[in-house]
């Protein structure tokens, strides 16, 4: 019978994305054999930084992405053409979203913009109105007497 599973999670003033491991602790963090690390970057799962000598280097992200996928694999079953299809779909969504996101930031500023102009136009035909004479105050020249 297993134990209960450990997490370990390092937790510095390093950015979370930031390539700080060598592939024997990204493996140790995440529980897995170094050489499953190699497998899933061949097959593109995962994307390690690397130093200016060639040497992987794994990001907290990637060590959590490391532990997702062990999730996906061992605790739903699914096999890595599942997990690969699961992150694209999540990478779409993102997209997606961000694109939403600025779609709706533009409604927005339309809104706004019609809001001023309808606000220009009231203004606009208040002051119109302000300035416009009543028809009975003209009165045709034909009808004027001159004096003098």
């Amino acid at each position: 019978m297993m134990g209960a599973r450990r997490t370990t999670r390092i937790t510095a003033k390093v950015s979370s994305n930031r390539g700080v491991f060598m592939i024997s602790v990204a493996a140790e963090l995440a529980e897995m054999h170094p050489q499953t690390l190699r497998m899933y970057e061949a097959r593109g799962l995962i994307e390690p930084q690397r130093s200016p000598k060639g040497t992987r280097l794994y990001s907290q992200d990637d060590v959590d992405r490391l532990r997702r996928i062990q999730e996906m694999t061992t605790e739903l079953g699914m096999n890595l053409a599942g997990v690969e299809r699961v992150f694209e779909l999540e990478d779409k969504l993102s997209r997606l979203q961000g694109k939403v996101d600025t779609l709706e930031r533009r409604a927005q500023a339309l809104q706004d913009e019609i809001a001023r102009l309808e606000e220009v136009r009231r203004e606009v035909r208040a002051e119109i109105v302000r300035y416009e004479a009543p028809s009975t105050a003209l009165i045709p020249i034909r009808h004027v007497k001159r004096t003098g």
